[in-house]
């Protein structure tokens, strides 16, 4: 078979779940005018309440053992009391002890544990119905527990959520939209909004789903003890993404020696007093094109975007579904192998002449179909190895070695 007809079948074969991808989103967004209007008219702009978006869901994890995880050293987890004096609010950070459940409160407390999706296969099956949105926007899923009444208070986020009701039932009321000038109240790090506006309210089930966009106030109370799951994705702050770049650049040694400061037209007035805006323009412009480089930055934003939430951490392998091998190589694996992208990895294809696969804050060449394949559906069956072209295979192999891929029967 030559190596383009390969690429040929490759393209088909990568592109064939990507109808049902969209059945599901139409399903959920029927009553908003289906997923193009969802994006264009609520994403990032307003809320959507989606009843029975998962039908009979039936929470993979139970409450022990969410209070298990946060146990571990590892995994990132935070209790939230409620207190009726102030400060309102206590926050504490685990790792936790069985003795700090113990005296815990019967109501007016909340278990926090982030990134339950890399621990859990069961939860990290659940970003497969978020294929609608970039993969690479993704940050973690992470879980909360509430005895009765329990809540975080009235806050917001800078991010896109979606929150699924996993188990009991809890009351959402949103409020107002928030910028950094929203009064807040001193303590914990929570941004607990001052004086909540209320707009709207709804009691969530089991199966039901609430997208809020950033910055909108919401607040969160458990009626009973329930359990809920939030699809997060990343927004990185302009701070973020500044300090990476500047980093970047100067590990790779790109920042361009032409490029150096020139005074604009002088003046003798612009000699003395205040620094004059046009100087300030000169800096501007001088730093704008050293981002001039499209490609560049593009590859910083690749690197960036798919670093992984845990770096330090190991990218362990559980082998007690995975083939022989802690990391068999491309022409080991059998025709009933599934590879899985790691739970805690992050894929992110980009486009070009050869495209490149970044992985983990890694950039790898390969085609663009192979790149948007693994970028997007995160799994690739051993079957559809053979119509890699040799590249492609190579990178199959040093995914393998890393961790990055992991082989499942």
């Amino acid at each position: 078979m030559s190596e383009q007809s390969g690429n040929s079948s490759a393209e088909q074969a990568f592109s064939k779940d990507a109808l049902s991808k969209q059945a599901l989103a139409q399903q959920w967004f029927a009553n908003c005018g289906g997923l193009d209007n969802f994006l264009a008219e609520y994403w990032q702009r307003k809320p959507l309440l989606i009843r029975q978006a998962f039908p009979g869901f039936i929470s993979p994890l139970e409450a022990d053992e969410l209070a298990g995880l946060a146990l571990e050293e590892d995994i990132e987890s935070r209790l939230i009391i409620e207190n009726t004096a102030a400060p309102y609010w206590e926050l504490r950070c685990g790792p936790f002890t069985d003795q700090d459940f113990h005296n815990l409160p019967s109501s007016h407390w909340t278990l926090l544990v982030q990134a339950v999706d890399q621990w859990v296969p069961e939860v990290h099956e659940l970003l497969r119905h978020f294929d609608f949105l970039p993969q690479w926007r993704v940050d973690d899923i992470m879980l909360s527990y509430a005895a009765d009444q329990g809540s975080v208070g009235p806050h917001f986020d800078q991010y896109d959520v979606f929150l699924l009701q996993g188990q009991g039932q809890r009351r959402w009321r949103l409020g107002q939209y928030c910028d950094l000038n929203t009064p807040l109240l001193k303590g914990p790090e929570l941004r607990i909004v001052d004086s909540f506006e209320q707009s709207e309210e709804w009691l969530l089930e089991p199966g039901d789903m609430l997208y809020l966009p950033p910055g909108l106030a919401h607040w969160g109370v458990a009626e009973g003890a329930c359990m809920t799951y939030s699809i997060g994705f990343r927004a990185p702050s302009a701070t973020e993404l500044l300090s990476d770049l500047a980093t970047e650049l100067l590990s790779q040694n790109t920042l361009s020696d032409a490029l150096v400061y020139r005074d604009p037209p002088l003046t003798s007035a612009m000699a003395r007093g205040a620094i004059d805006e046009r100087f300030i323009d000169e800096v501007r412009n001088l730093l704008l094109r050293q981002l001039d480089d499209k490609e560049q930055l593009a590859k910083w934003f690749a690197r960036f975007m798919t670093t992984r939430k845990y770096p330090d951490l190991a990218l362990d392998v559980d082998l007690d579904d995975a083939t022989d091998g802690n990391h068999p190589s491309f022409e080991a694996l059998e025709g009933d192998t599934t590879l899985h992208c790691h739970p805690a990895s992050r894929f992110a294809a980009l486009a070009g002449d050869p495209a490149v696969l970044a992985v983990d804050g890694e950039l790898y060449p390969c085609t663009l179909p192979f790149a948007t394949r693994l970028a997007d559906s995160r799994r690739l069956c051993a079957a559809e190895l053979d119509l890699l072209d040799s590249q492609d295979q190579a990178l199959v192999d040093t995914l393998l070695r890393n961790g990055s891929l992991i082989p499942h029967i």
